[in-house]
């Protein structure tokens, strides 16, 4: 029996946070004399033992006795066995003599009773790793007890089990696959003796490992350094899983040849299909009856689980395995030459020469390099097949390729099939296989675009142009894509000089004329030469409403969203929305969503940006865009700064920045700025918003991105002029931060009479009653208000009403005010956005009119109080300065001073801090 001294320093576990929490509930109960059960059932490798051993560790810290076993497969069908083992564990006397135990067993109320006898002195953990190697009669005897345990028993039995059929009615849990996070920990805990694991590296044997901990120490244990580090080329397959796929063959060992025979066809079957999809049953039977073994046999296994020991599963016209590891382990324990065997036999039976799942299966079966059939592989990997399946034929083909180049060339391809498919992991792991050259013009360009969806957008600029340069002689299609990717690349950081030379370099004679328009219009905006520019561009958007190419469709997208034409570019959103979701390629679902989010936001349409947004973010996690990401969450820190969403907006500022940073992406980082300064500017904080955007609406090296900082002037020029007239208290001479302001309403004028925003001349008039003497603002403010009449959108029409409602109310034209403040009110409440919407009614409470807007106790403690006293008395609660609050409220420092005296003396305290704890309360 195990005393507390014996069992020391367990091994870190991570990503079992939940069933440590189980464990830790059973071994508390316990230590209160109350006992338990519980079965840890999971396949092999996947931290059964790891779990055992950390409860074991526990619970000798606190002073408790175990018994520990660990079942011997070897014995299984020795009647007794395991009990035998238990009890030789166990310290004297036994109930049983041991021997008498083998031949005749223990009745299991014998063997409860002096589990608790031994719990009697101290309590007691009876620890049994893999109790389904022990014999049937053995698991019932431990079952019987387990079920029987409970208060007062003072012990607790904890079993490890592939399979918890055997003990029915015990608590169980089942410990699944480590997820990316927790096994790339695992990983670094493995390798932390080595220089550093190459990404790629990491991406190959978290991929290969599938979440099992015991696999991935086998697999990395195997690496060299130099391979960990990327510095030397995989092997491929990746050796070191023997010992787990044997574990699990070892949990078929009861099975007739005949099953054996049949699991080993249906797993070769699945060789030819995508990840995941399993085999088809009817090809699983027809080579059944091939290879001899009759209809009854595969009926029977196949409708019957318990007659392959759980290994198969039906799901319709497809048969699955119970486990990926599973099919890869059958597949282990068969000889090479039967397995050859029986892919020869799957390929004779799939119909078609020189279909894709024919020539796969033949690939399987050869034995070495076949220039025939890897050219017929590489043949067939065309459309409409899916890009997955395209990539792996491929990268079969380069493996049955001798020649060098070839072979660089299909692994090239395989990669961008992979890439296009968004599995950007095995697009990397592609790369890095031996045989694969980096100086490869097709290898240069797939680098290139990864590196555009992740990576610093400036590395792949370089690594495009270089690709374009080398293939312009042979592959002039891909020189133009590897061109366009520089040109995005280069639009992503805001360098107007590199986009233009990158666009430059598409010769006029590619032959694409839709390129070409895309081309010159882009260029020709990008140079001053608006009005052509403008017109090729809308040429653009016109012919893409008859082409089904999802990337031509993305181009006349952001053709739209130049032109400011927002409307279209929804519509051409969500047409190459549909496009992508029903063919493909998924690399572009990312991208799609945060152009058609970026076009629902202009809009004004806020609720569609957010859904379109996150479905984005979420394919981009998948598909392994991280600087796409970084835009997306851009665009949900904009929407939540229109919804009122403190937290979120900050949130999403700040993954957007630490995307956009390191990467260079200076479209990203401008438009979370953006975000974060409304956001700041809804909560009356104008003087931090005006701090914000100045750099990036001004001249100078901070400035924004060129295609989006116009958009952020109106938001500038307002937090600009309020912080600025705060601050001098005077509507008479300019600030500074009003000059300012002045300047770039200037050139918003500019931008805003070549765009076709319908936005863009209601948000003009506002900056200019903003910036206008008392006598021409009101004008001003109508003139906005009937351009919005026409745009459209019920968010920036709120905040001209509001703004206009302040500007009457500051003019003392209190009764005028109250008109556009309850419009501004509403609107801000119809599009949800909940900050702007209690500023609106703030303002329309200083203007006279109630707004049922606060708790009641705050009613109550404030009901003697003026409108203007209310808003004072909540800032300076929420611990707002006598300033803040003067440029929130739009009123001079001593304004507010007086007020705060009057506030102070109405409610009988005597300073700030009673004061917010009597509206807190």
């Amino acid at each position: 029996m195990i005393s507390s001294t014996t069992v020391r320093h367990p091994l870190r576990l991570y990503g079992r946070s939940s069933e440590l929490a189980v464990l830790d509930d059973l071994l508390g109960r316990l230590r209160k004399g109350h006992g338990g059960a519980l079965v840890v059932a999971a396949p092999p490798g996947q931290g059964r033992t790891a779990l055992l051993r950390r409860a074991l560790a526990d619970h000798a810290d606190s002073g408790g006795a175990a018994l520990h076993v660990t079942a011997a497969p070897s014995e299984r069908s020795l009647p007794h066995s395991g009990l035998h083992a238990l009890l030789c564990a166990a310290p004297s006397p036994l109930p049983v003599p041991a021997d008498r135990v083998l031949r005749s067993g223990i009745p299991p109320g014998v063997l409860l009773e002096f589990l608790r006898r031994l719990g009697a002195e101290r309590p007691l953990l009876v620890c049994v790793d893999d109790a389904h190697s022990w014999d049937r009669d053995s698991r019932a005897a431990l079952g019987f007890a387990a079920r029987r345990l409970g208060a007062g028993s003072r012990v607790a039995v904890l079993l490890s089990t592939v399979d918890e059929t055997d003990f029915a009615g015990l608590p169980v849990v089942r410990p699944g696959p480590l997820d990316e996070g927790a096994a790339s920990a695992l990983l670094d805990r493995l390798t932390e003796d080595a220089d550093g694991v190459d990404p790629v590296v990491r991406g190959e044997l978290l991929r290969a490992a599938a979440g099992n901990p015991l696999l991935l120490a086998g697999l990395t244990a195997r690496l060299s350094p130099g391979q960990l580090a990327g510095r030397t080329a995989l092997p491929h397959p990746l050796p070191g899983g023997e010992s787990v796929l044997r574990a699990h063959a070892a949990l078929l060992d009861g099975l007739s040849p005949q099953v054996w025979t049949l699991l080993l066809l249906a797993a070769a079957a699945a060789e030819h299909e995508p990840d995941g999809a399993g085999a088809d049953v009817a090809l699983v039977v027809r080579a059944a009856a091939r290879a001899g073994l009759g209809p009854a046999l595969p009926e029977r296994v196949l409708l019957d689980p318990g007659a392959s020991a759980g290994a198969l599963h039906l799901a319709g016209d497809r048969v699955h395995f119970r486990h990926p590891l599973l099919r890869r382990a059958v597949l282990h324990r068969a000889s090479p030459a039967r397995r050859r065997a029986v892919h020869e036999l799957l390929a004779t039976l799939l119909t078609g020469s020189a279909s894709l799942p024919r020539l796969v299966q033949r690939a399987c079966a050869a034995t070495g390099h076949d220039a025939v059939l890897a050219g017929q592989l590489a043949a067939g990997a065309v459309a409409p097949r899916p890009h997955a399946e395209r990539s792996a034929a491929l990268a079969r083909a380069a493996g049955l390729t001798a020649d060098d180049t070839l072979r660089a060339a299909r692994l090239a391809e395989a990669a961008e099939q992979a890439r296009l498919a968004g599995d950007a992991g095995r697009a990397r792991a592609l790369l890095a296989r031996p045989g694969s050259r980096a100086g490869h013009s097709a290898t240069l360009c797939v680098r290139g675009l990864l590196l555009l969806r992740d990576g610093p957008a400036a590395d792949a600029r370089e690594a495009l142009l270089g690709a374009a340069a080398q293939l312009a002689p042979y592959d002039p299609r891909r020189a133009q894509e590897a061109l366009l990717g520089a040109a995005e690349a280069a639009w992503a950081t805001g360098d107007v000089p590199a986009y233009l030379e990158a666009l430059g370099r598409i010769p006029v004679s590619a032959g694409d004329p839709a390129v070409l328009r895309y081309r010159s219009g882009m260029c020709a905006v990008l140079t001053g030469r608006t009005a052509q520019g403008h017109a090729l561009l809308r040429r653009n958007l016109t012919a893409a409403e008859d082409t089904g190419d999802p990337a031509e469709l993305l181009r006349a997208v952001v053709s739209a969203l130049v032109l400011g034409e927002v409307d279209a570019a929804c519509r051409t959103g969500a047409r190459t929305l549909a496009t992508v979701r029903a063919a493909g390629p998924d690399v572009l679902l990312p991208k799609v969503l945060e152009h058609l989010a970026h076009a629902e936001l202009r809009a004004g349409r806020h609720a569609r940006a957010r859904a379109h947004a996150q479905e984005g973010l979420q394919a981009a996690r998948r598909t392994g865009q991280p600087n796409t990401a970084a835009h997306l969450h851009a665009v949900l820190a904009l929407v939540a700064s229109v919804e009122g969403d403190g937290a979120a907006c900050a949130a999403h500022f700040d993954a957007a920045l630490d995307g956009a940073g390191p990467h260079g992406l200076l479209q990203a980082a401008t438009l979370a700025t953006w975000a974060v300064a409304r956001a700041e500017l809804a909560r009356g904080r104008p003087a931090e918003a005006a701090a914000r955007l100045a750099p990036l609406v001004r001249p100078g090296p901070r400035r924004g991105h060129f295609a989006t900082r116009m958009l952020a002037v109106p938001c500038y020029v307002e937090a600009a002029v309020v912080a600025g007239r705060a601050g001098t208290g005077s509507d008479g001479v300019p600030s500074a931060a009003e000059e300012g302001a002045a300047a770039a309403v200037a050139e918003f004028a500019l931008w805003a009479g070549r765009t076709a925003d319908p936005q863009a001349p209601a948000l003009l008039a506002r900056c200019r009653a903003l910036l206008a003497s008392p006598e021409e603002a009101a004008a001003r403010y109508e003139e906005a208000l009937v351009h919005h009449d026409r745009a459209g959108g019920d968010f920036e029409r709120a905040r001209t009403q509001l703004l206009y409602g302040q500007w009457l109310r500051r003019r003392r034209r209190t009764r005028e005010a109250r008109g556009p403040l309850r419009d501004a009110l509403v609107g801000f409440e119809r599009c949800s956005a909940r900050s702007w919407a209690e500023r609106a009614a703030g303002e329309l409470r200083a203007a006279g009119e109630a707004v049922d807007a606060r708790p009641a106790s705050e009613q109550s403690s404030l009901a003697g109080l003026t409108p203007q006293q209310h808003r004072i008395a909540r800032y300076v609660a929420e611990g707002a300065t006598n300033r803040e609050v003067a440029v929130r409220l739009s009123v001079s420092p001593r304004t507010v001073d007086h007020h705060l005296r009057n506030v102070f003396a109405a409610l009988g305290v005597r300073s700030r801090t009673e004061l917010a704890r009597l509206l807190g309360s």
